[in-house]
């Protein structure tokens, strides 16, 4: 039996959602989700997405939210959250044209500042983190240390995705466990063991999943959270793969 709820990533869905947004939230309810994680509304007013979670007996379990959205228009995006019922707010991914050490540097202050407009609002920011911010910068310190270490923990949250910790070589229990006091998501993703690295449905590749789970337990989680950017099955197909497993064990 679950004890932490289950979120699926509509970036997942995101050709489902371009053609039927309503309908993917229905199916991903009927798959015995608990929640999602948004990736924007479909072109909905939030209004009407809250509807539709209430209907469908789904929680909005955070937004994934562009950079340039949290710069530009940060008080309309809690306001959303607000709307939605969503708690979390997350920087989602960095462009490739963001990512230098000049980049990081002022990112950083940003986040700070931004998470703290959240913080007094009651809601939650979180960094998403993908490989590249594994990468050394200048003082030996990887990106995504820096982002978390020059940053307070009452402000600055983590998503870690356990996917692309372990395709930077890391292990992504050790992260989780490191920044146990501020870790209220986790991106579950599984990763093939060939050369390719490719994604995978939960239980069926590489990553020890069950490790994960156990830490995310240990340090009560908010949300667990399914994504598979990519699919050879449909990605219907890959979220019921991945719940019937998580319901397995």
């Amino acid at each position: 039996m679950r004890t932490i709820p289950v979120a699926v990533q509509m970036f997942t869905l995101r050709e489902e959602s371009e053609k039927d947004f309503a309908g993917t939230l229905k199916k991903v309810a009927e798959l015995g989700y608990d929640g999602v994680e948004f990736a924007g509304y479909g072109g909905l007013p939030v209004t009407e997405v809250r509807a539709l979670l209430d209907e469908l007996g789904l929680k909005a379990a955070s937004s994934h939210v562009p950079l340039d959205d949290l710069k530009n228009d940060l008080a309309r995006v809690i306001e959303d959250q607000k709307v939605l019922g969503s708690q979390y707010i997350v920087c989602p991914y960095l462009l490739p044209d963001q990512r230098s050490e000049e980049d990081y540097q002022a990112l950083i202050p940003f986040l700070e500042k931004a998470g703290e407009t959240c913080r007094t609002e009651g809601i939650t920011l979180c960094y998403h983190n993908h490989d590249f911010e594994l990468e050394r910068l200048s003082d030996g310190r990887t990106a995504l240390e820096s982002i978390f270490d020059d940053t307070s923990a009452n402000n600055v949250q983590v998503e870690p995705d356990v996917y692309w910790l372990t395709k930077a070589g890391e292990n992504p229990v050790e992260w989780i466990k490191r920044y146990q006091d501020r870790t209220p998501l986790i991106h579950l993703k599984d990763m093939t063991v060939d050369e390719e690295q490719f994604f995978a449905e939960l239980g069926t590749g590489g990553v020890d999943i069950e490790a994960v789970l156990e830490a995310g337990k240990e340090i009560g989680v908010s949300w667990f959270v399914v994504e598979q950017d990519a699919t050879r099955r449909t990605p219907f197909e890959s979220i019921e793969i991945s719940i019937n497993y998580l319901n397995s064990l």
